[in-house]
């Protein structure tokens, strides 16, 4: 008769678990990005990256990406299937305009956010911080 509690624990428990898991992307505070060094870029999105190659943003771009974006694109940029390996975006201005409409809009399949937008979350510069940093990282 004692075990009866216990299982309504487990199961309580595996309620709450699988709640976490469906929610993924919703349950997470997105993180400040401290952008202290890095040239101000105004209100205007530039349409390629200002901050290509820059070491500072790339040291920059690694603490935005590790806090806000690591947790579905993986750590280092490599993903391990739930979002897309951004290791493989091209580089350059094609690769700018897709991260723009990406960070800037977020992503919905099917009614599904599968990327929350980050326009008005993080700065323009926190978020060519972190494509200066995925291009840092980049595979062919």
């Amino acid at each position: 008769m004692k075990a009866a509690p216990l299982k309504g624990g487990l199961l309580a428990v595996g309620l709450v678990l699988s709640v976490s898991a469906a929610l993924g992307h919703g349950d997470v505070q997105p993180q400040p990005v401290d952008t202290t060094g890095l040239a101000p870029l105004g209100e205007t999105w530039r349409e390629e990256n200002p901050y290509r190659g820059d070491a500072k943003a790339i040291a920059i771009g690694d603490s935005g990406f590790n806090q806000n974006c690591a947790r579905c694109h993986g750590l280092q940029v490599i993903s391990g299937g739930l979002a897309p390996d951004l290791r493989y975006l091209p580089l350059g201005k094609e690769g700018d305009e897709y991260f723009v409409e990406r960070v800037r809009h977020g992503a919905t399949t099917n009614g599904v956010m599968k990327m929350p937008a980050f326009e008005g979350v993080l700065s323009q510069e926190a978020l060519w911080s972190i494509r200066t940093y995925i291009e840092s990282k980049h595979e062919e």
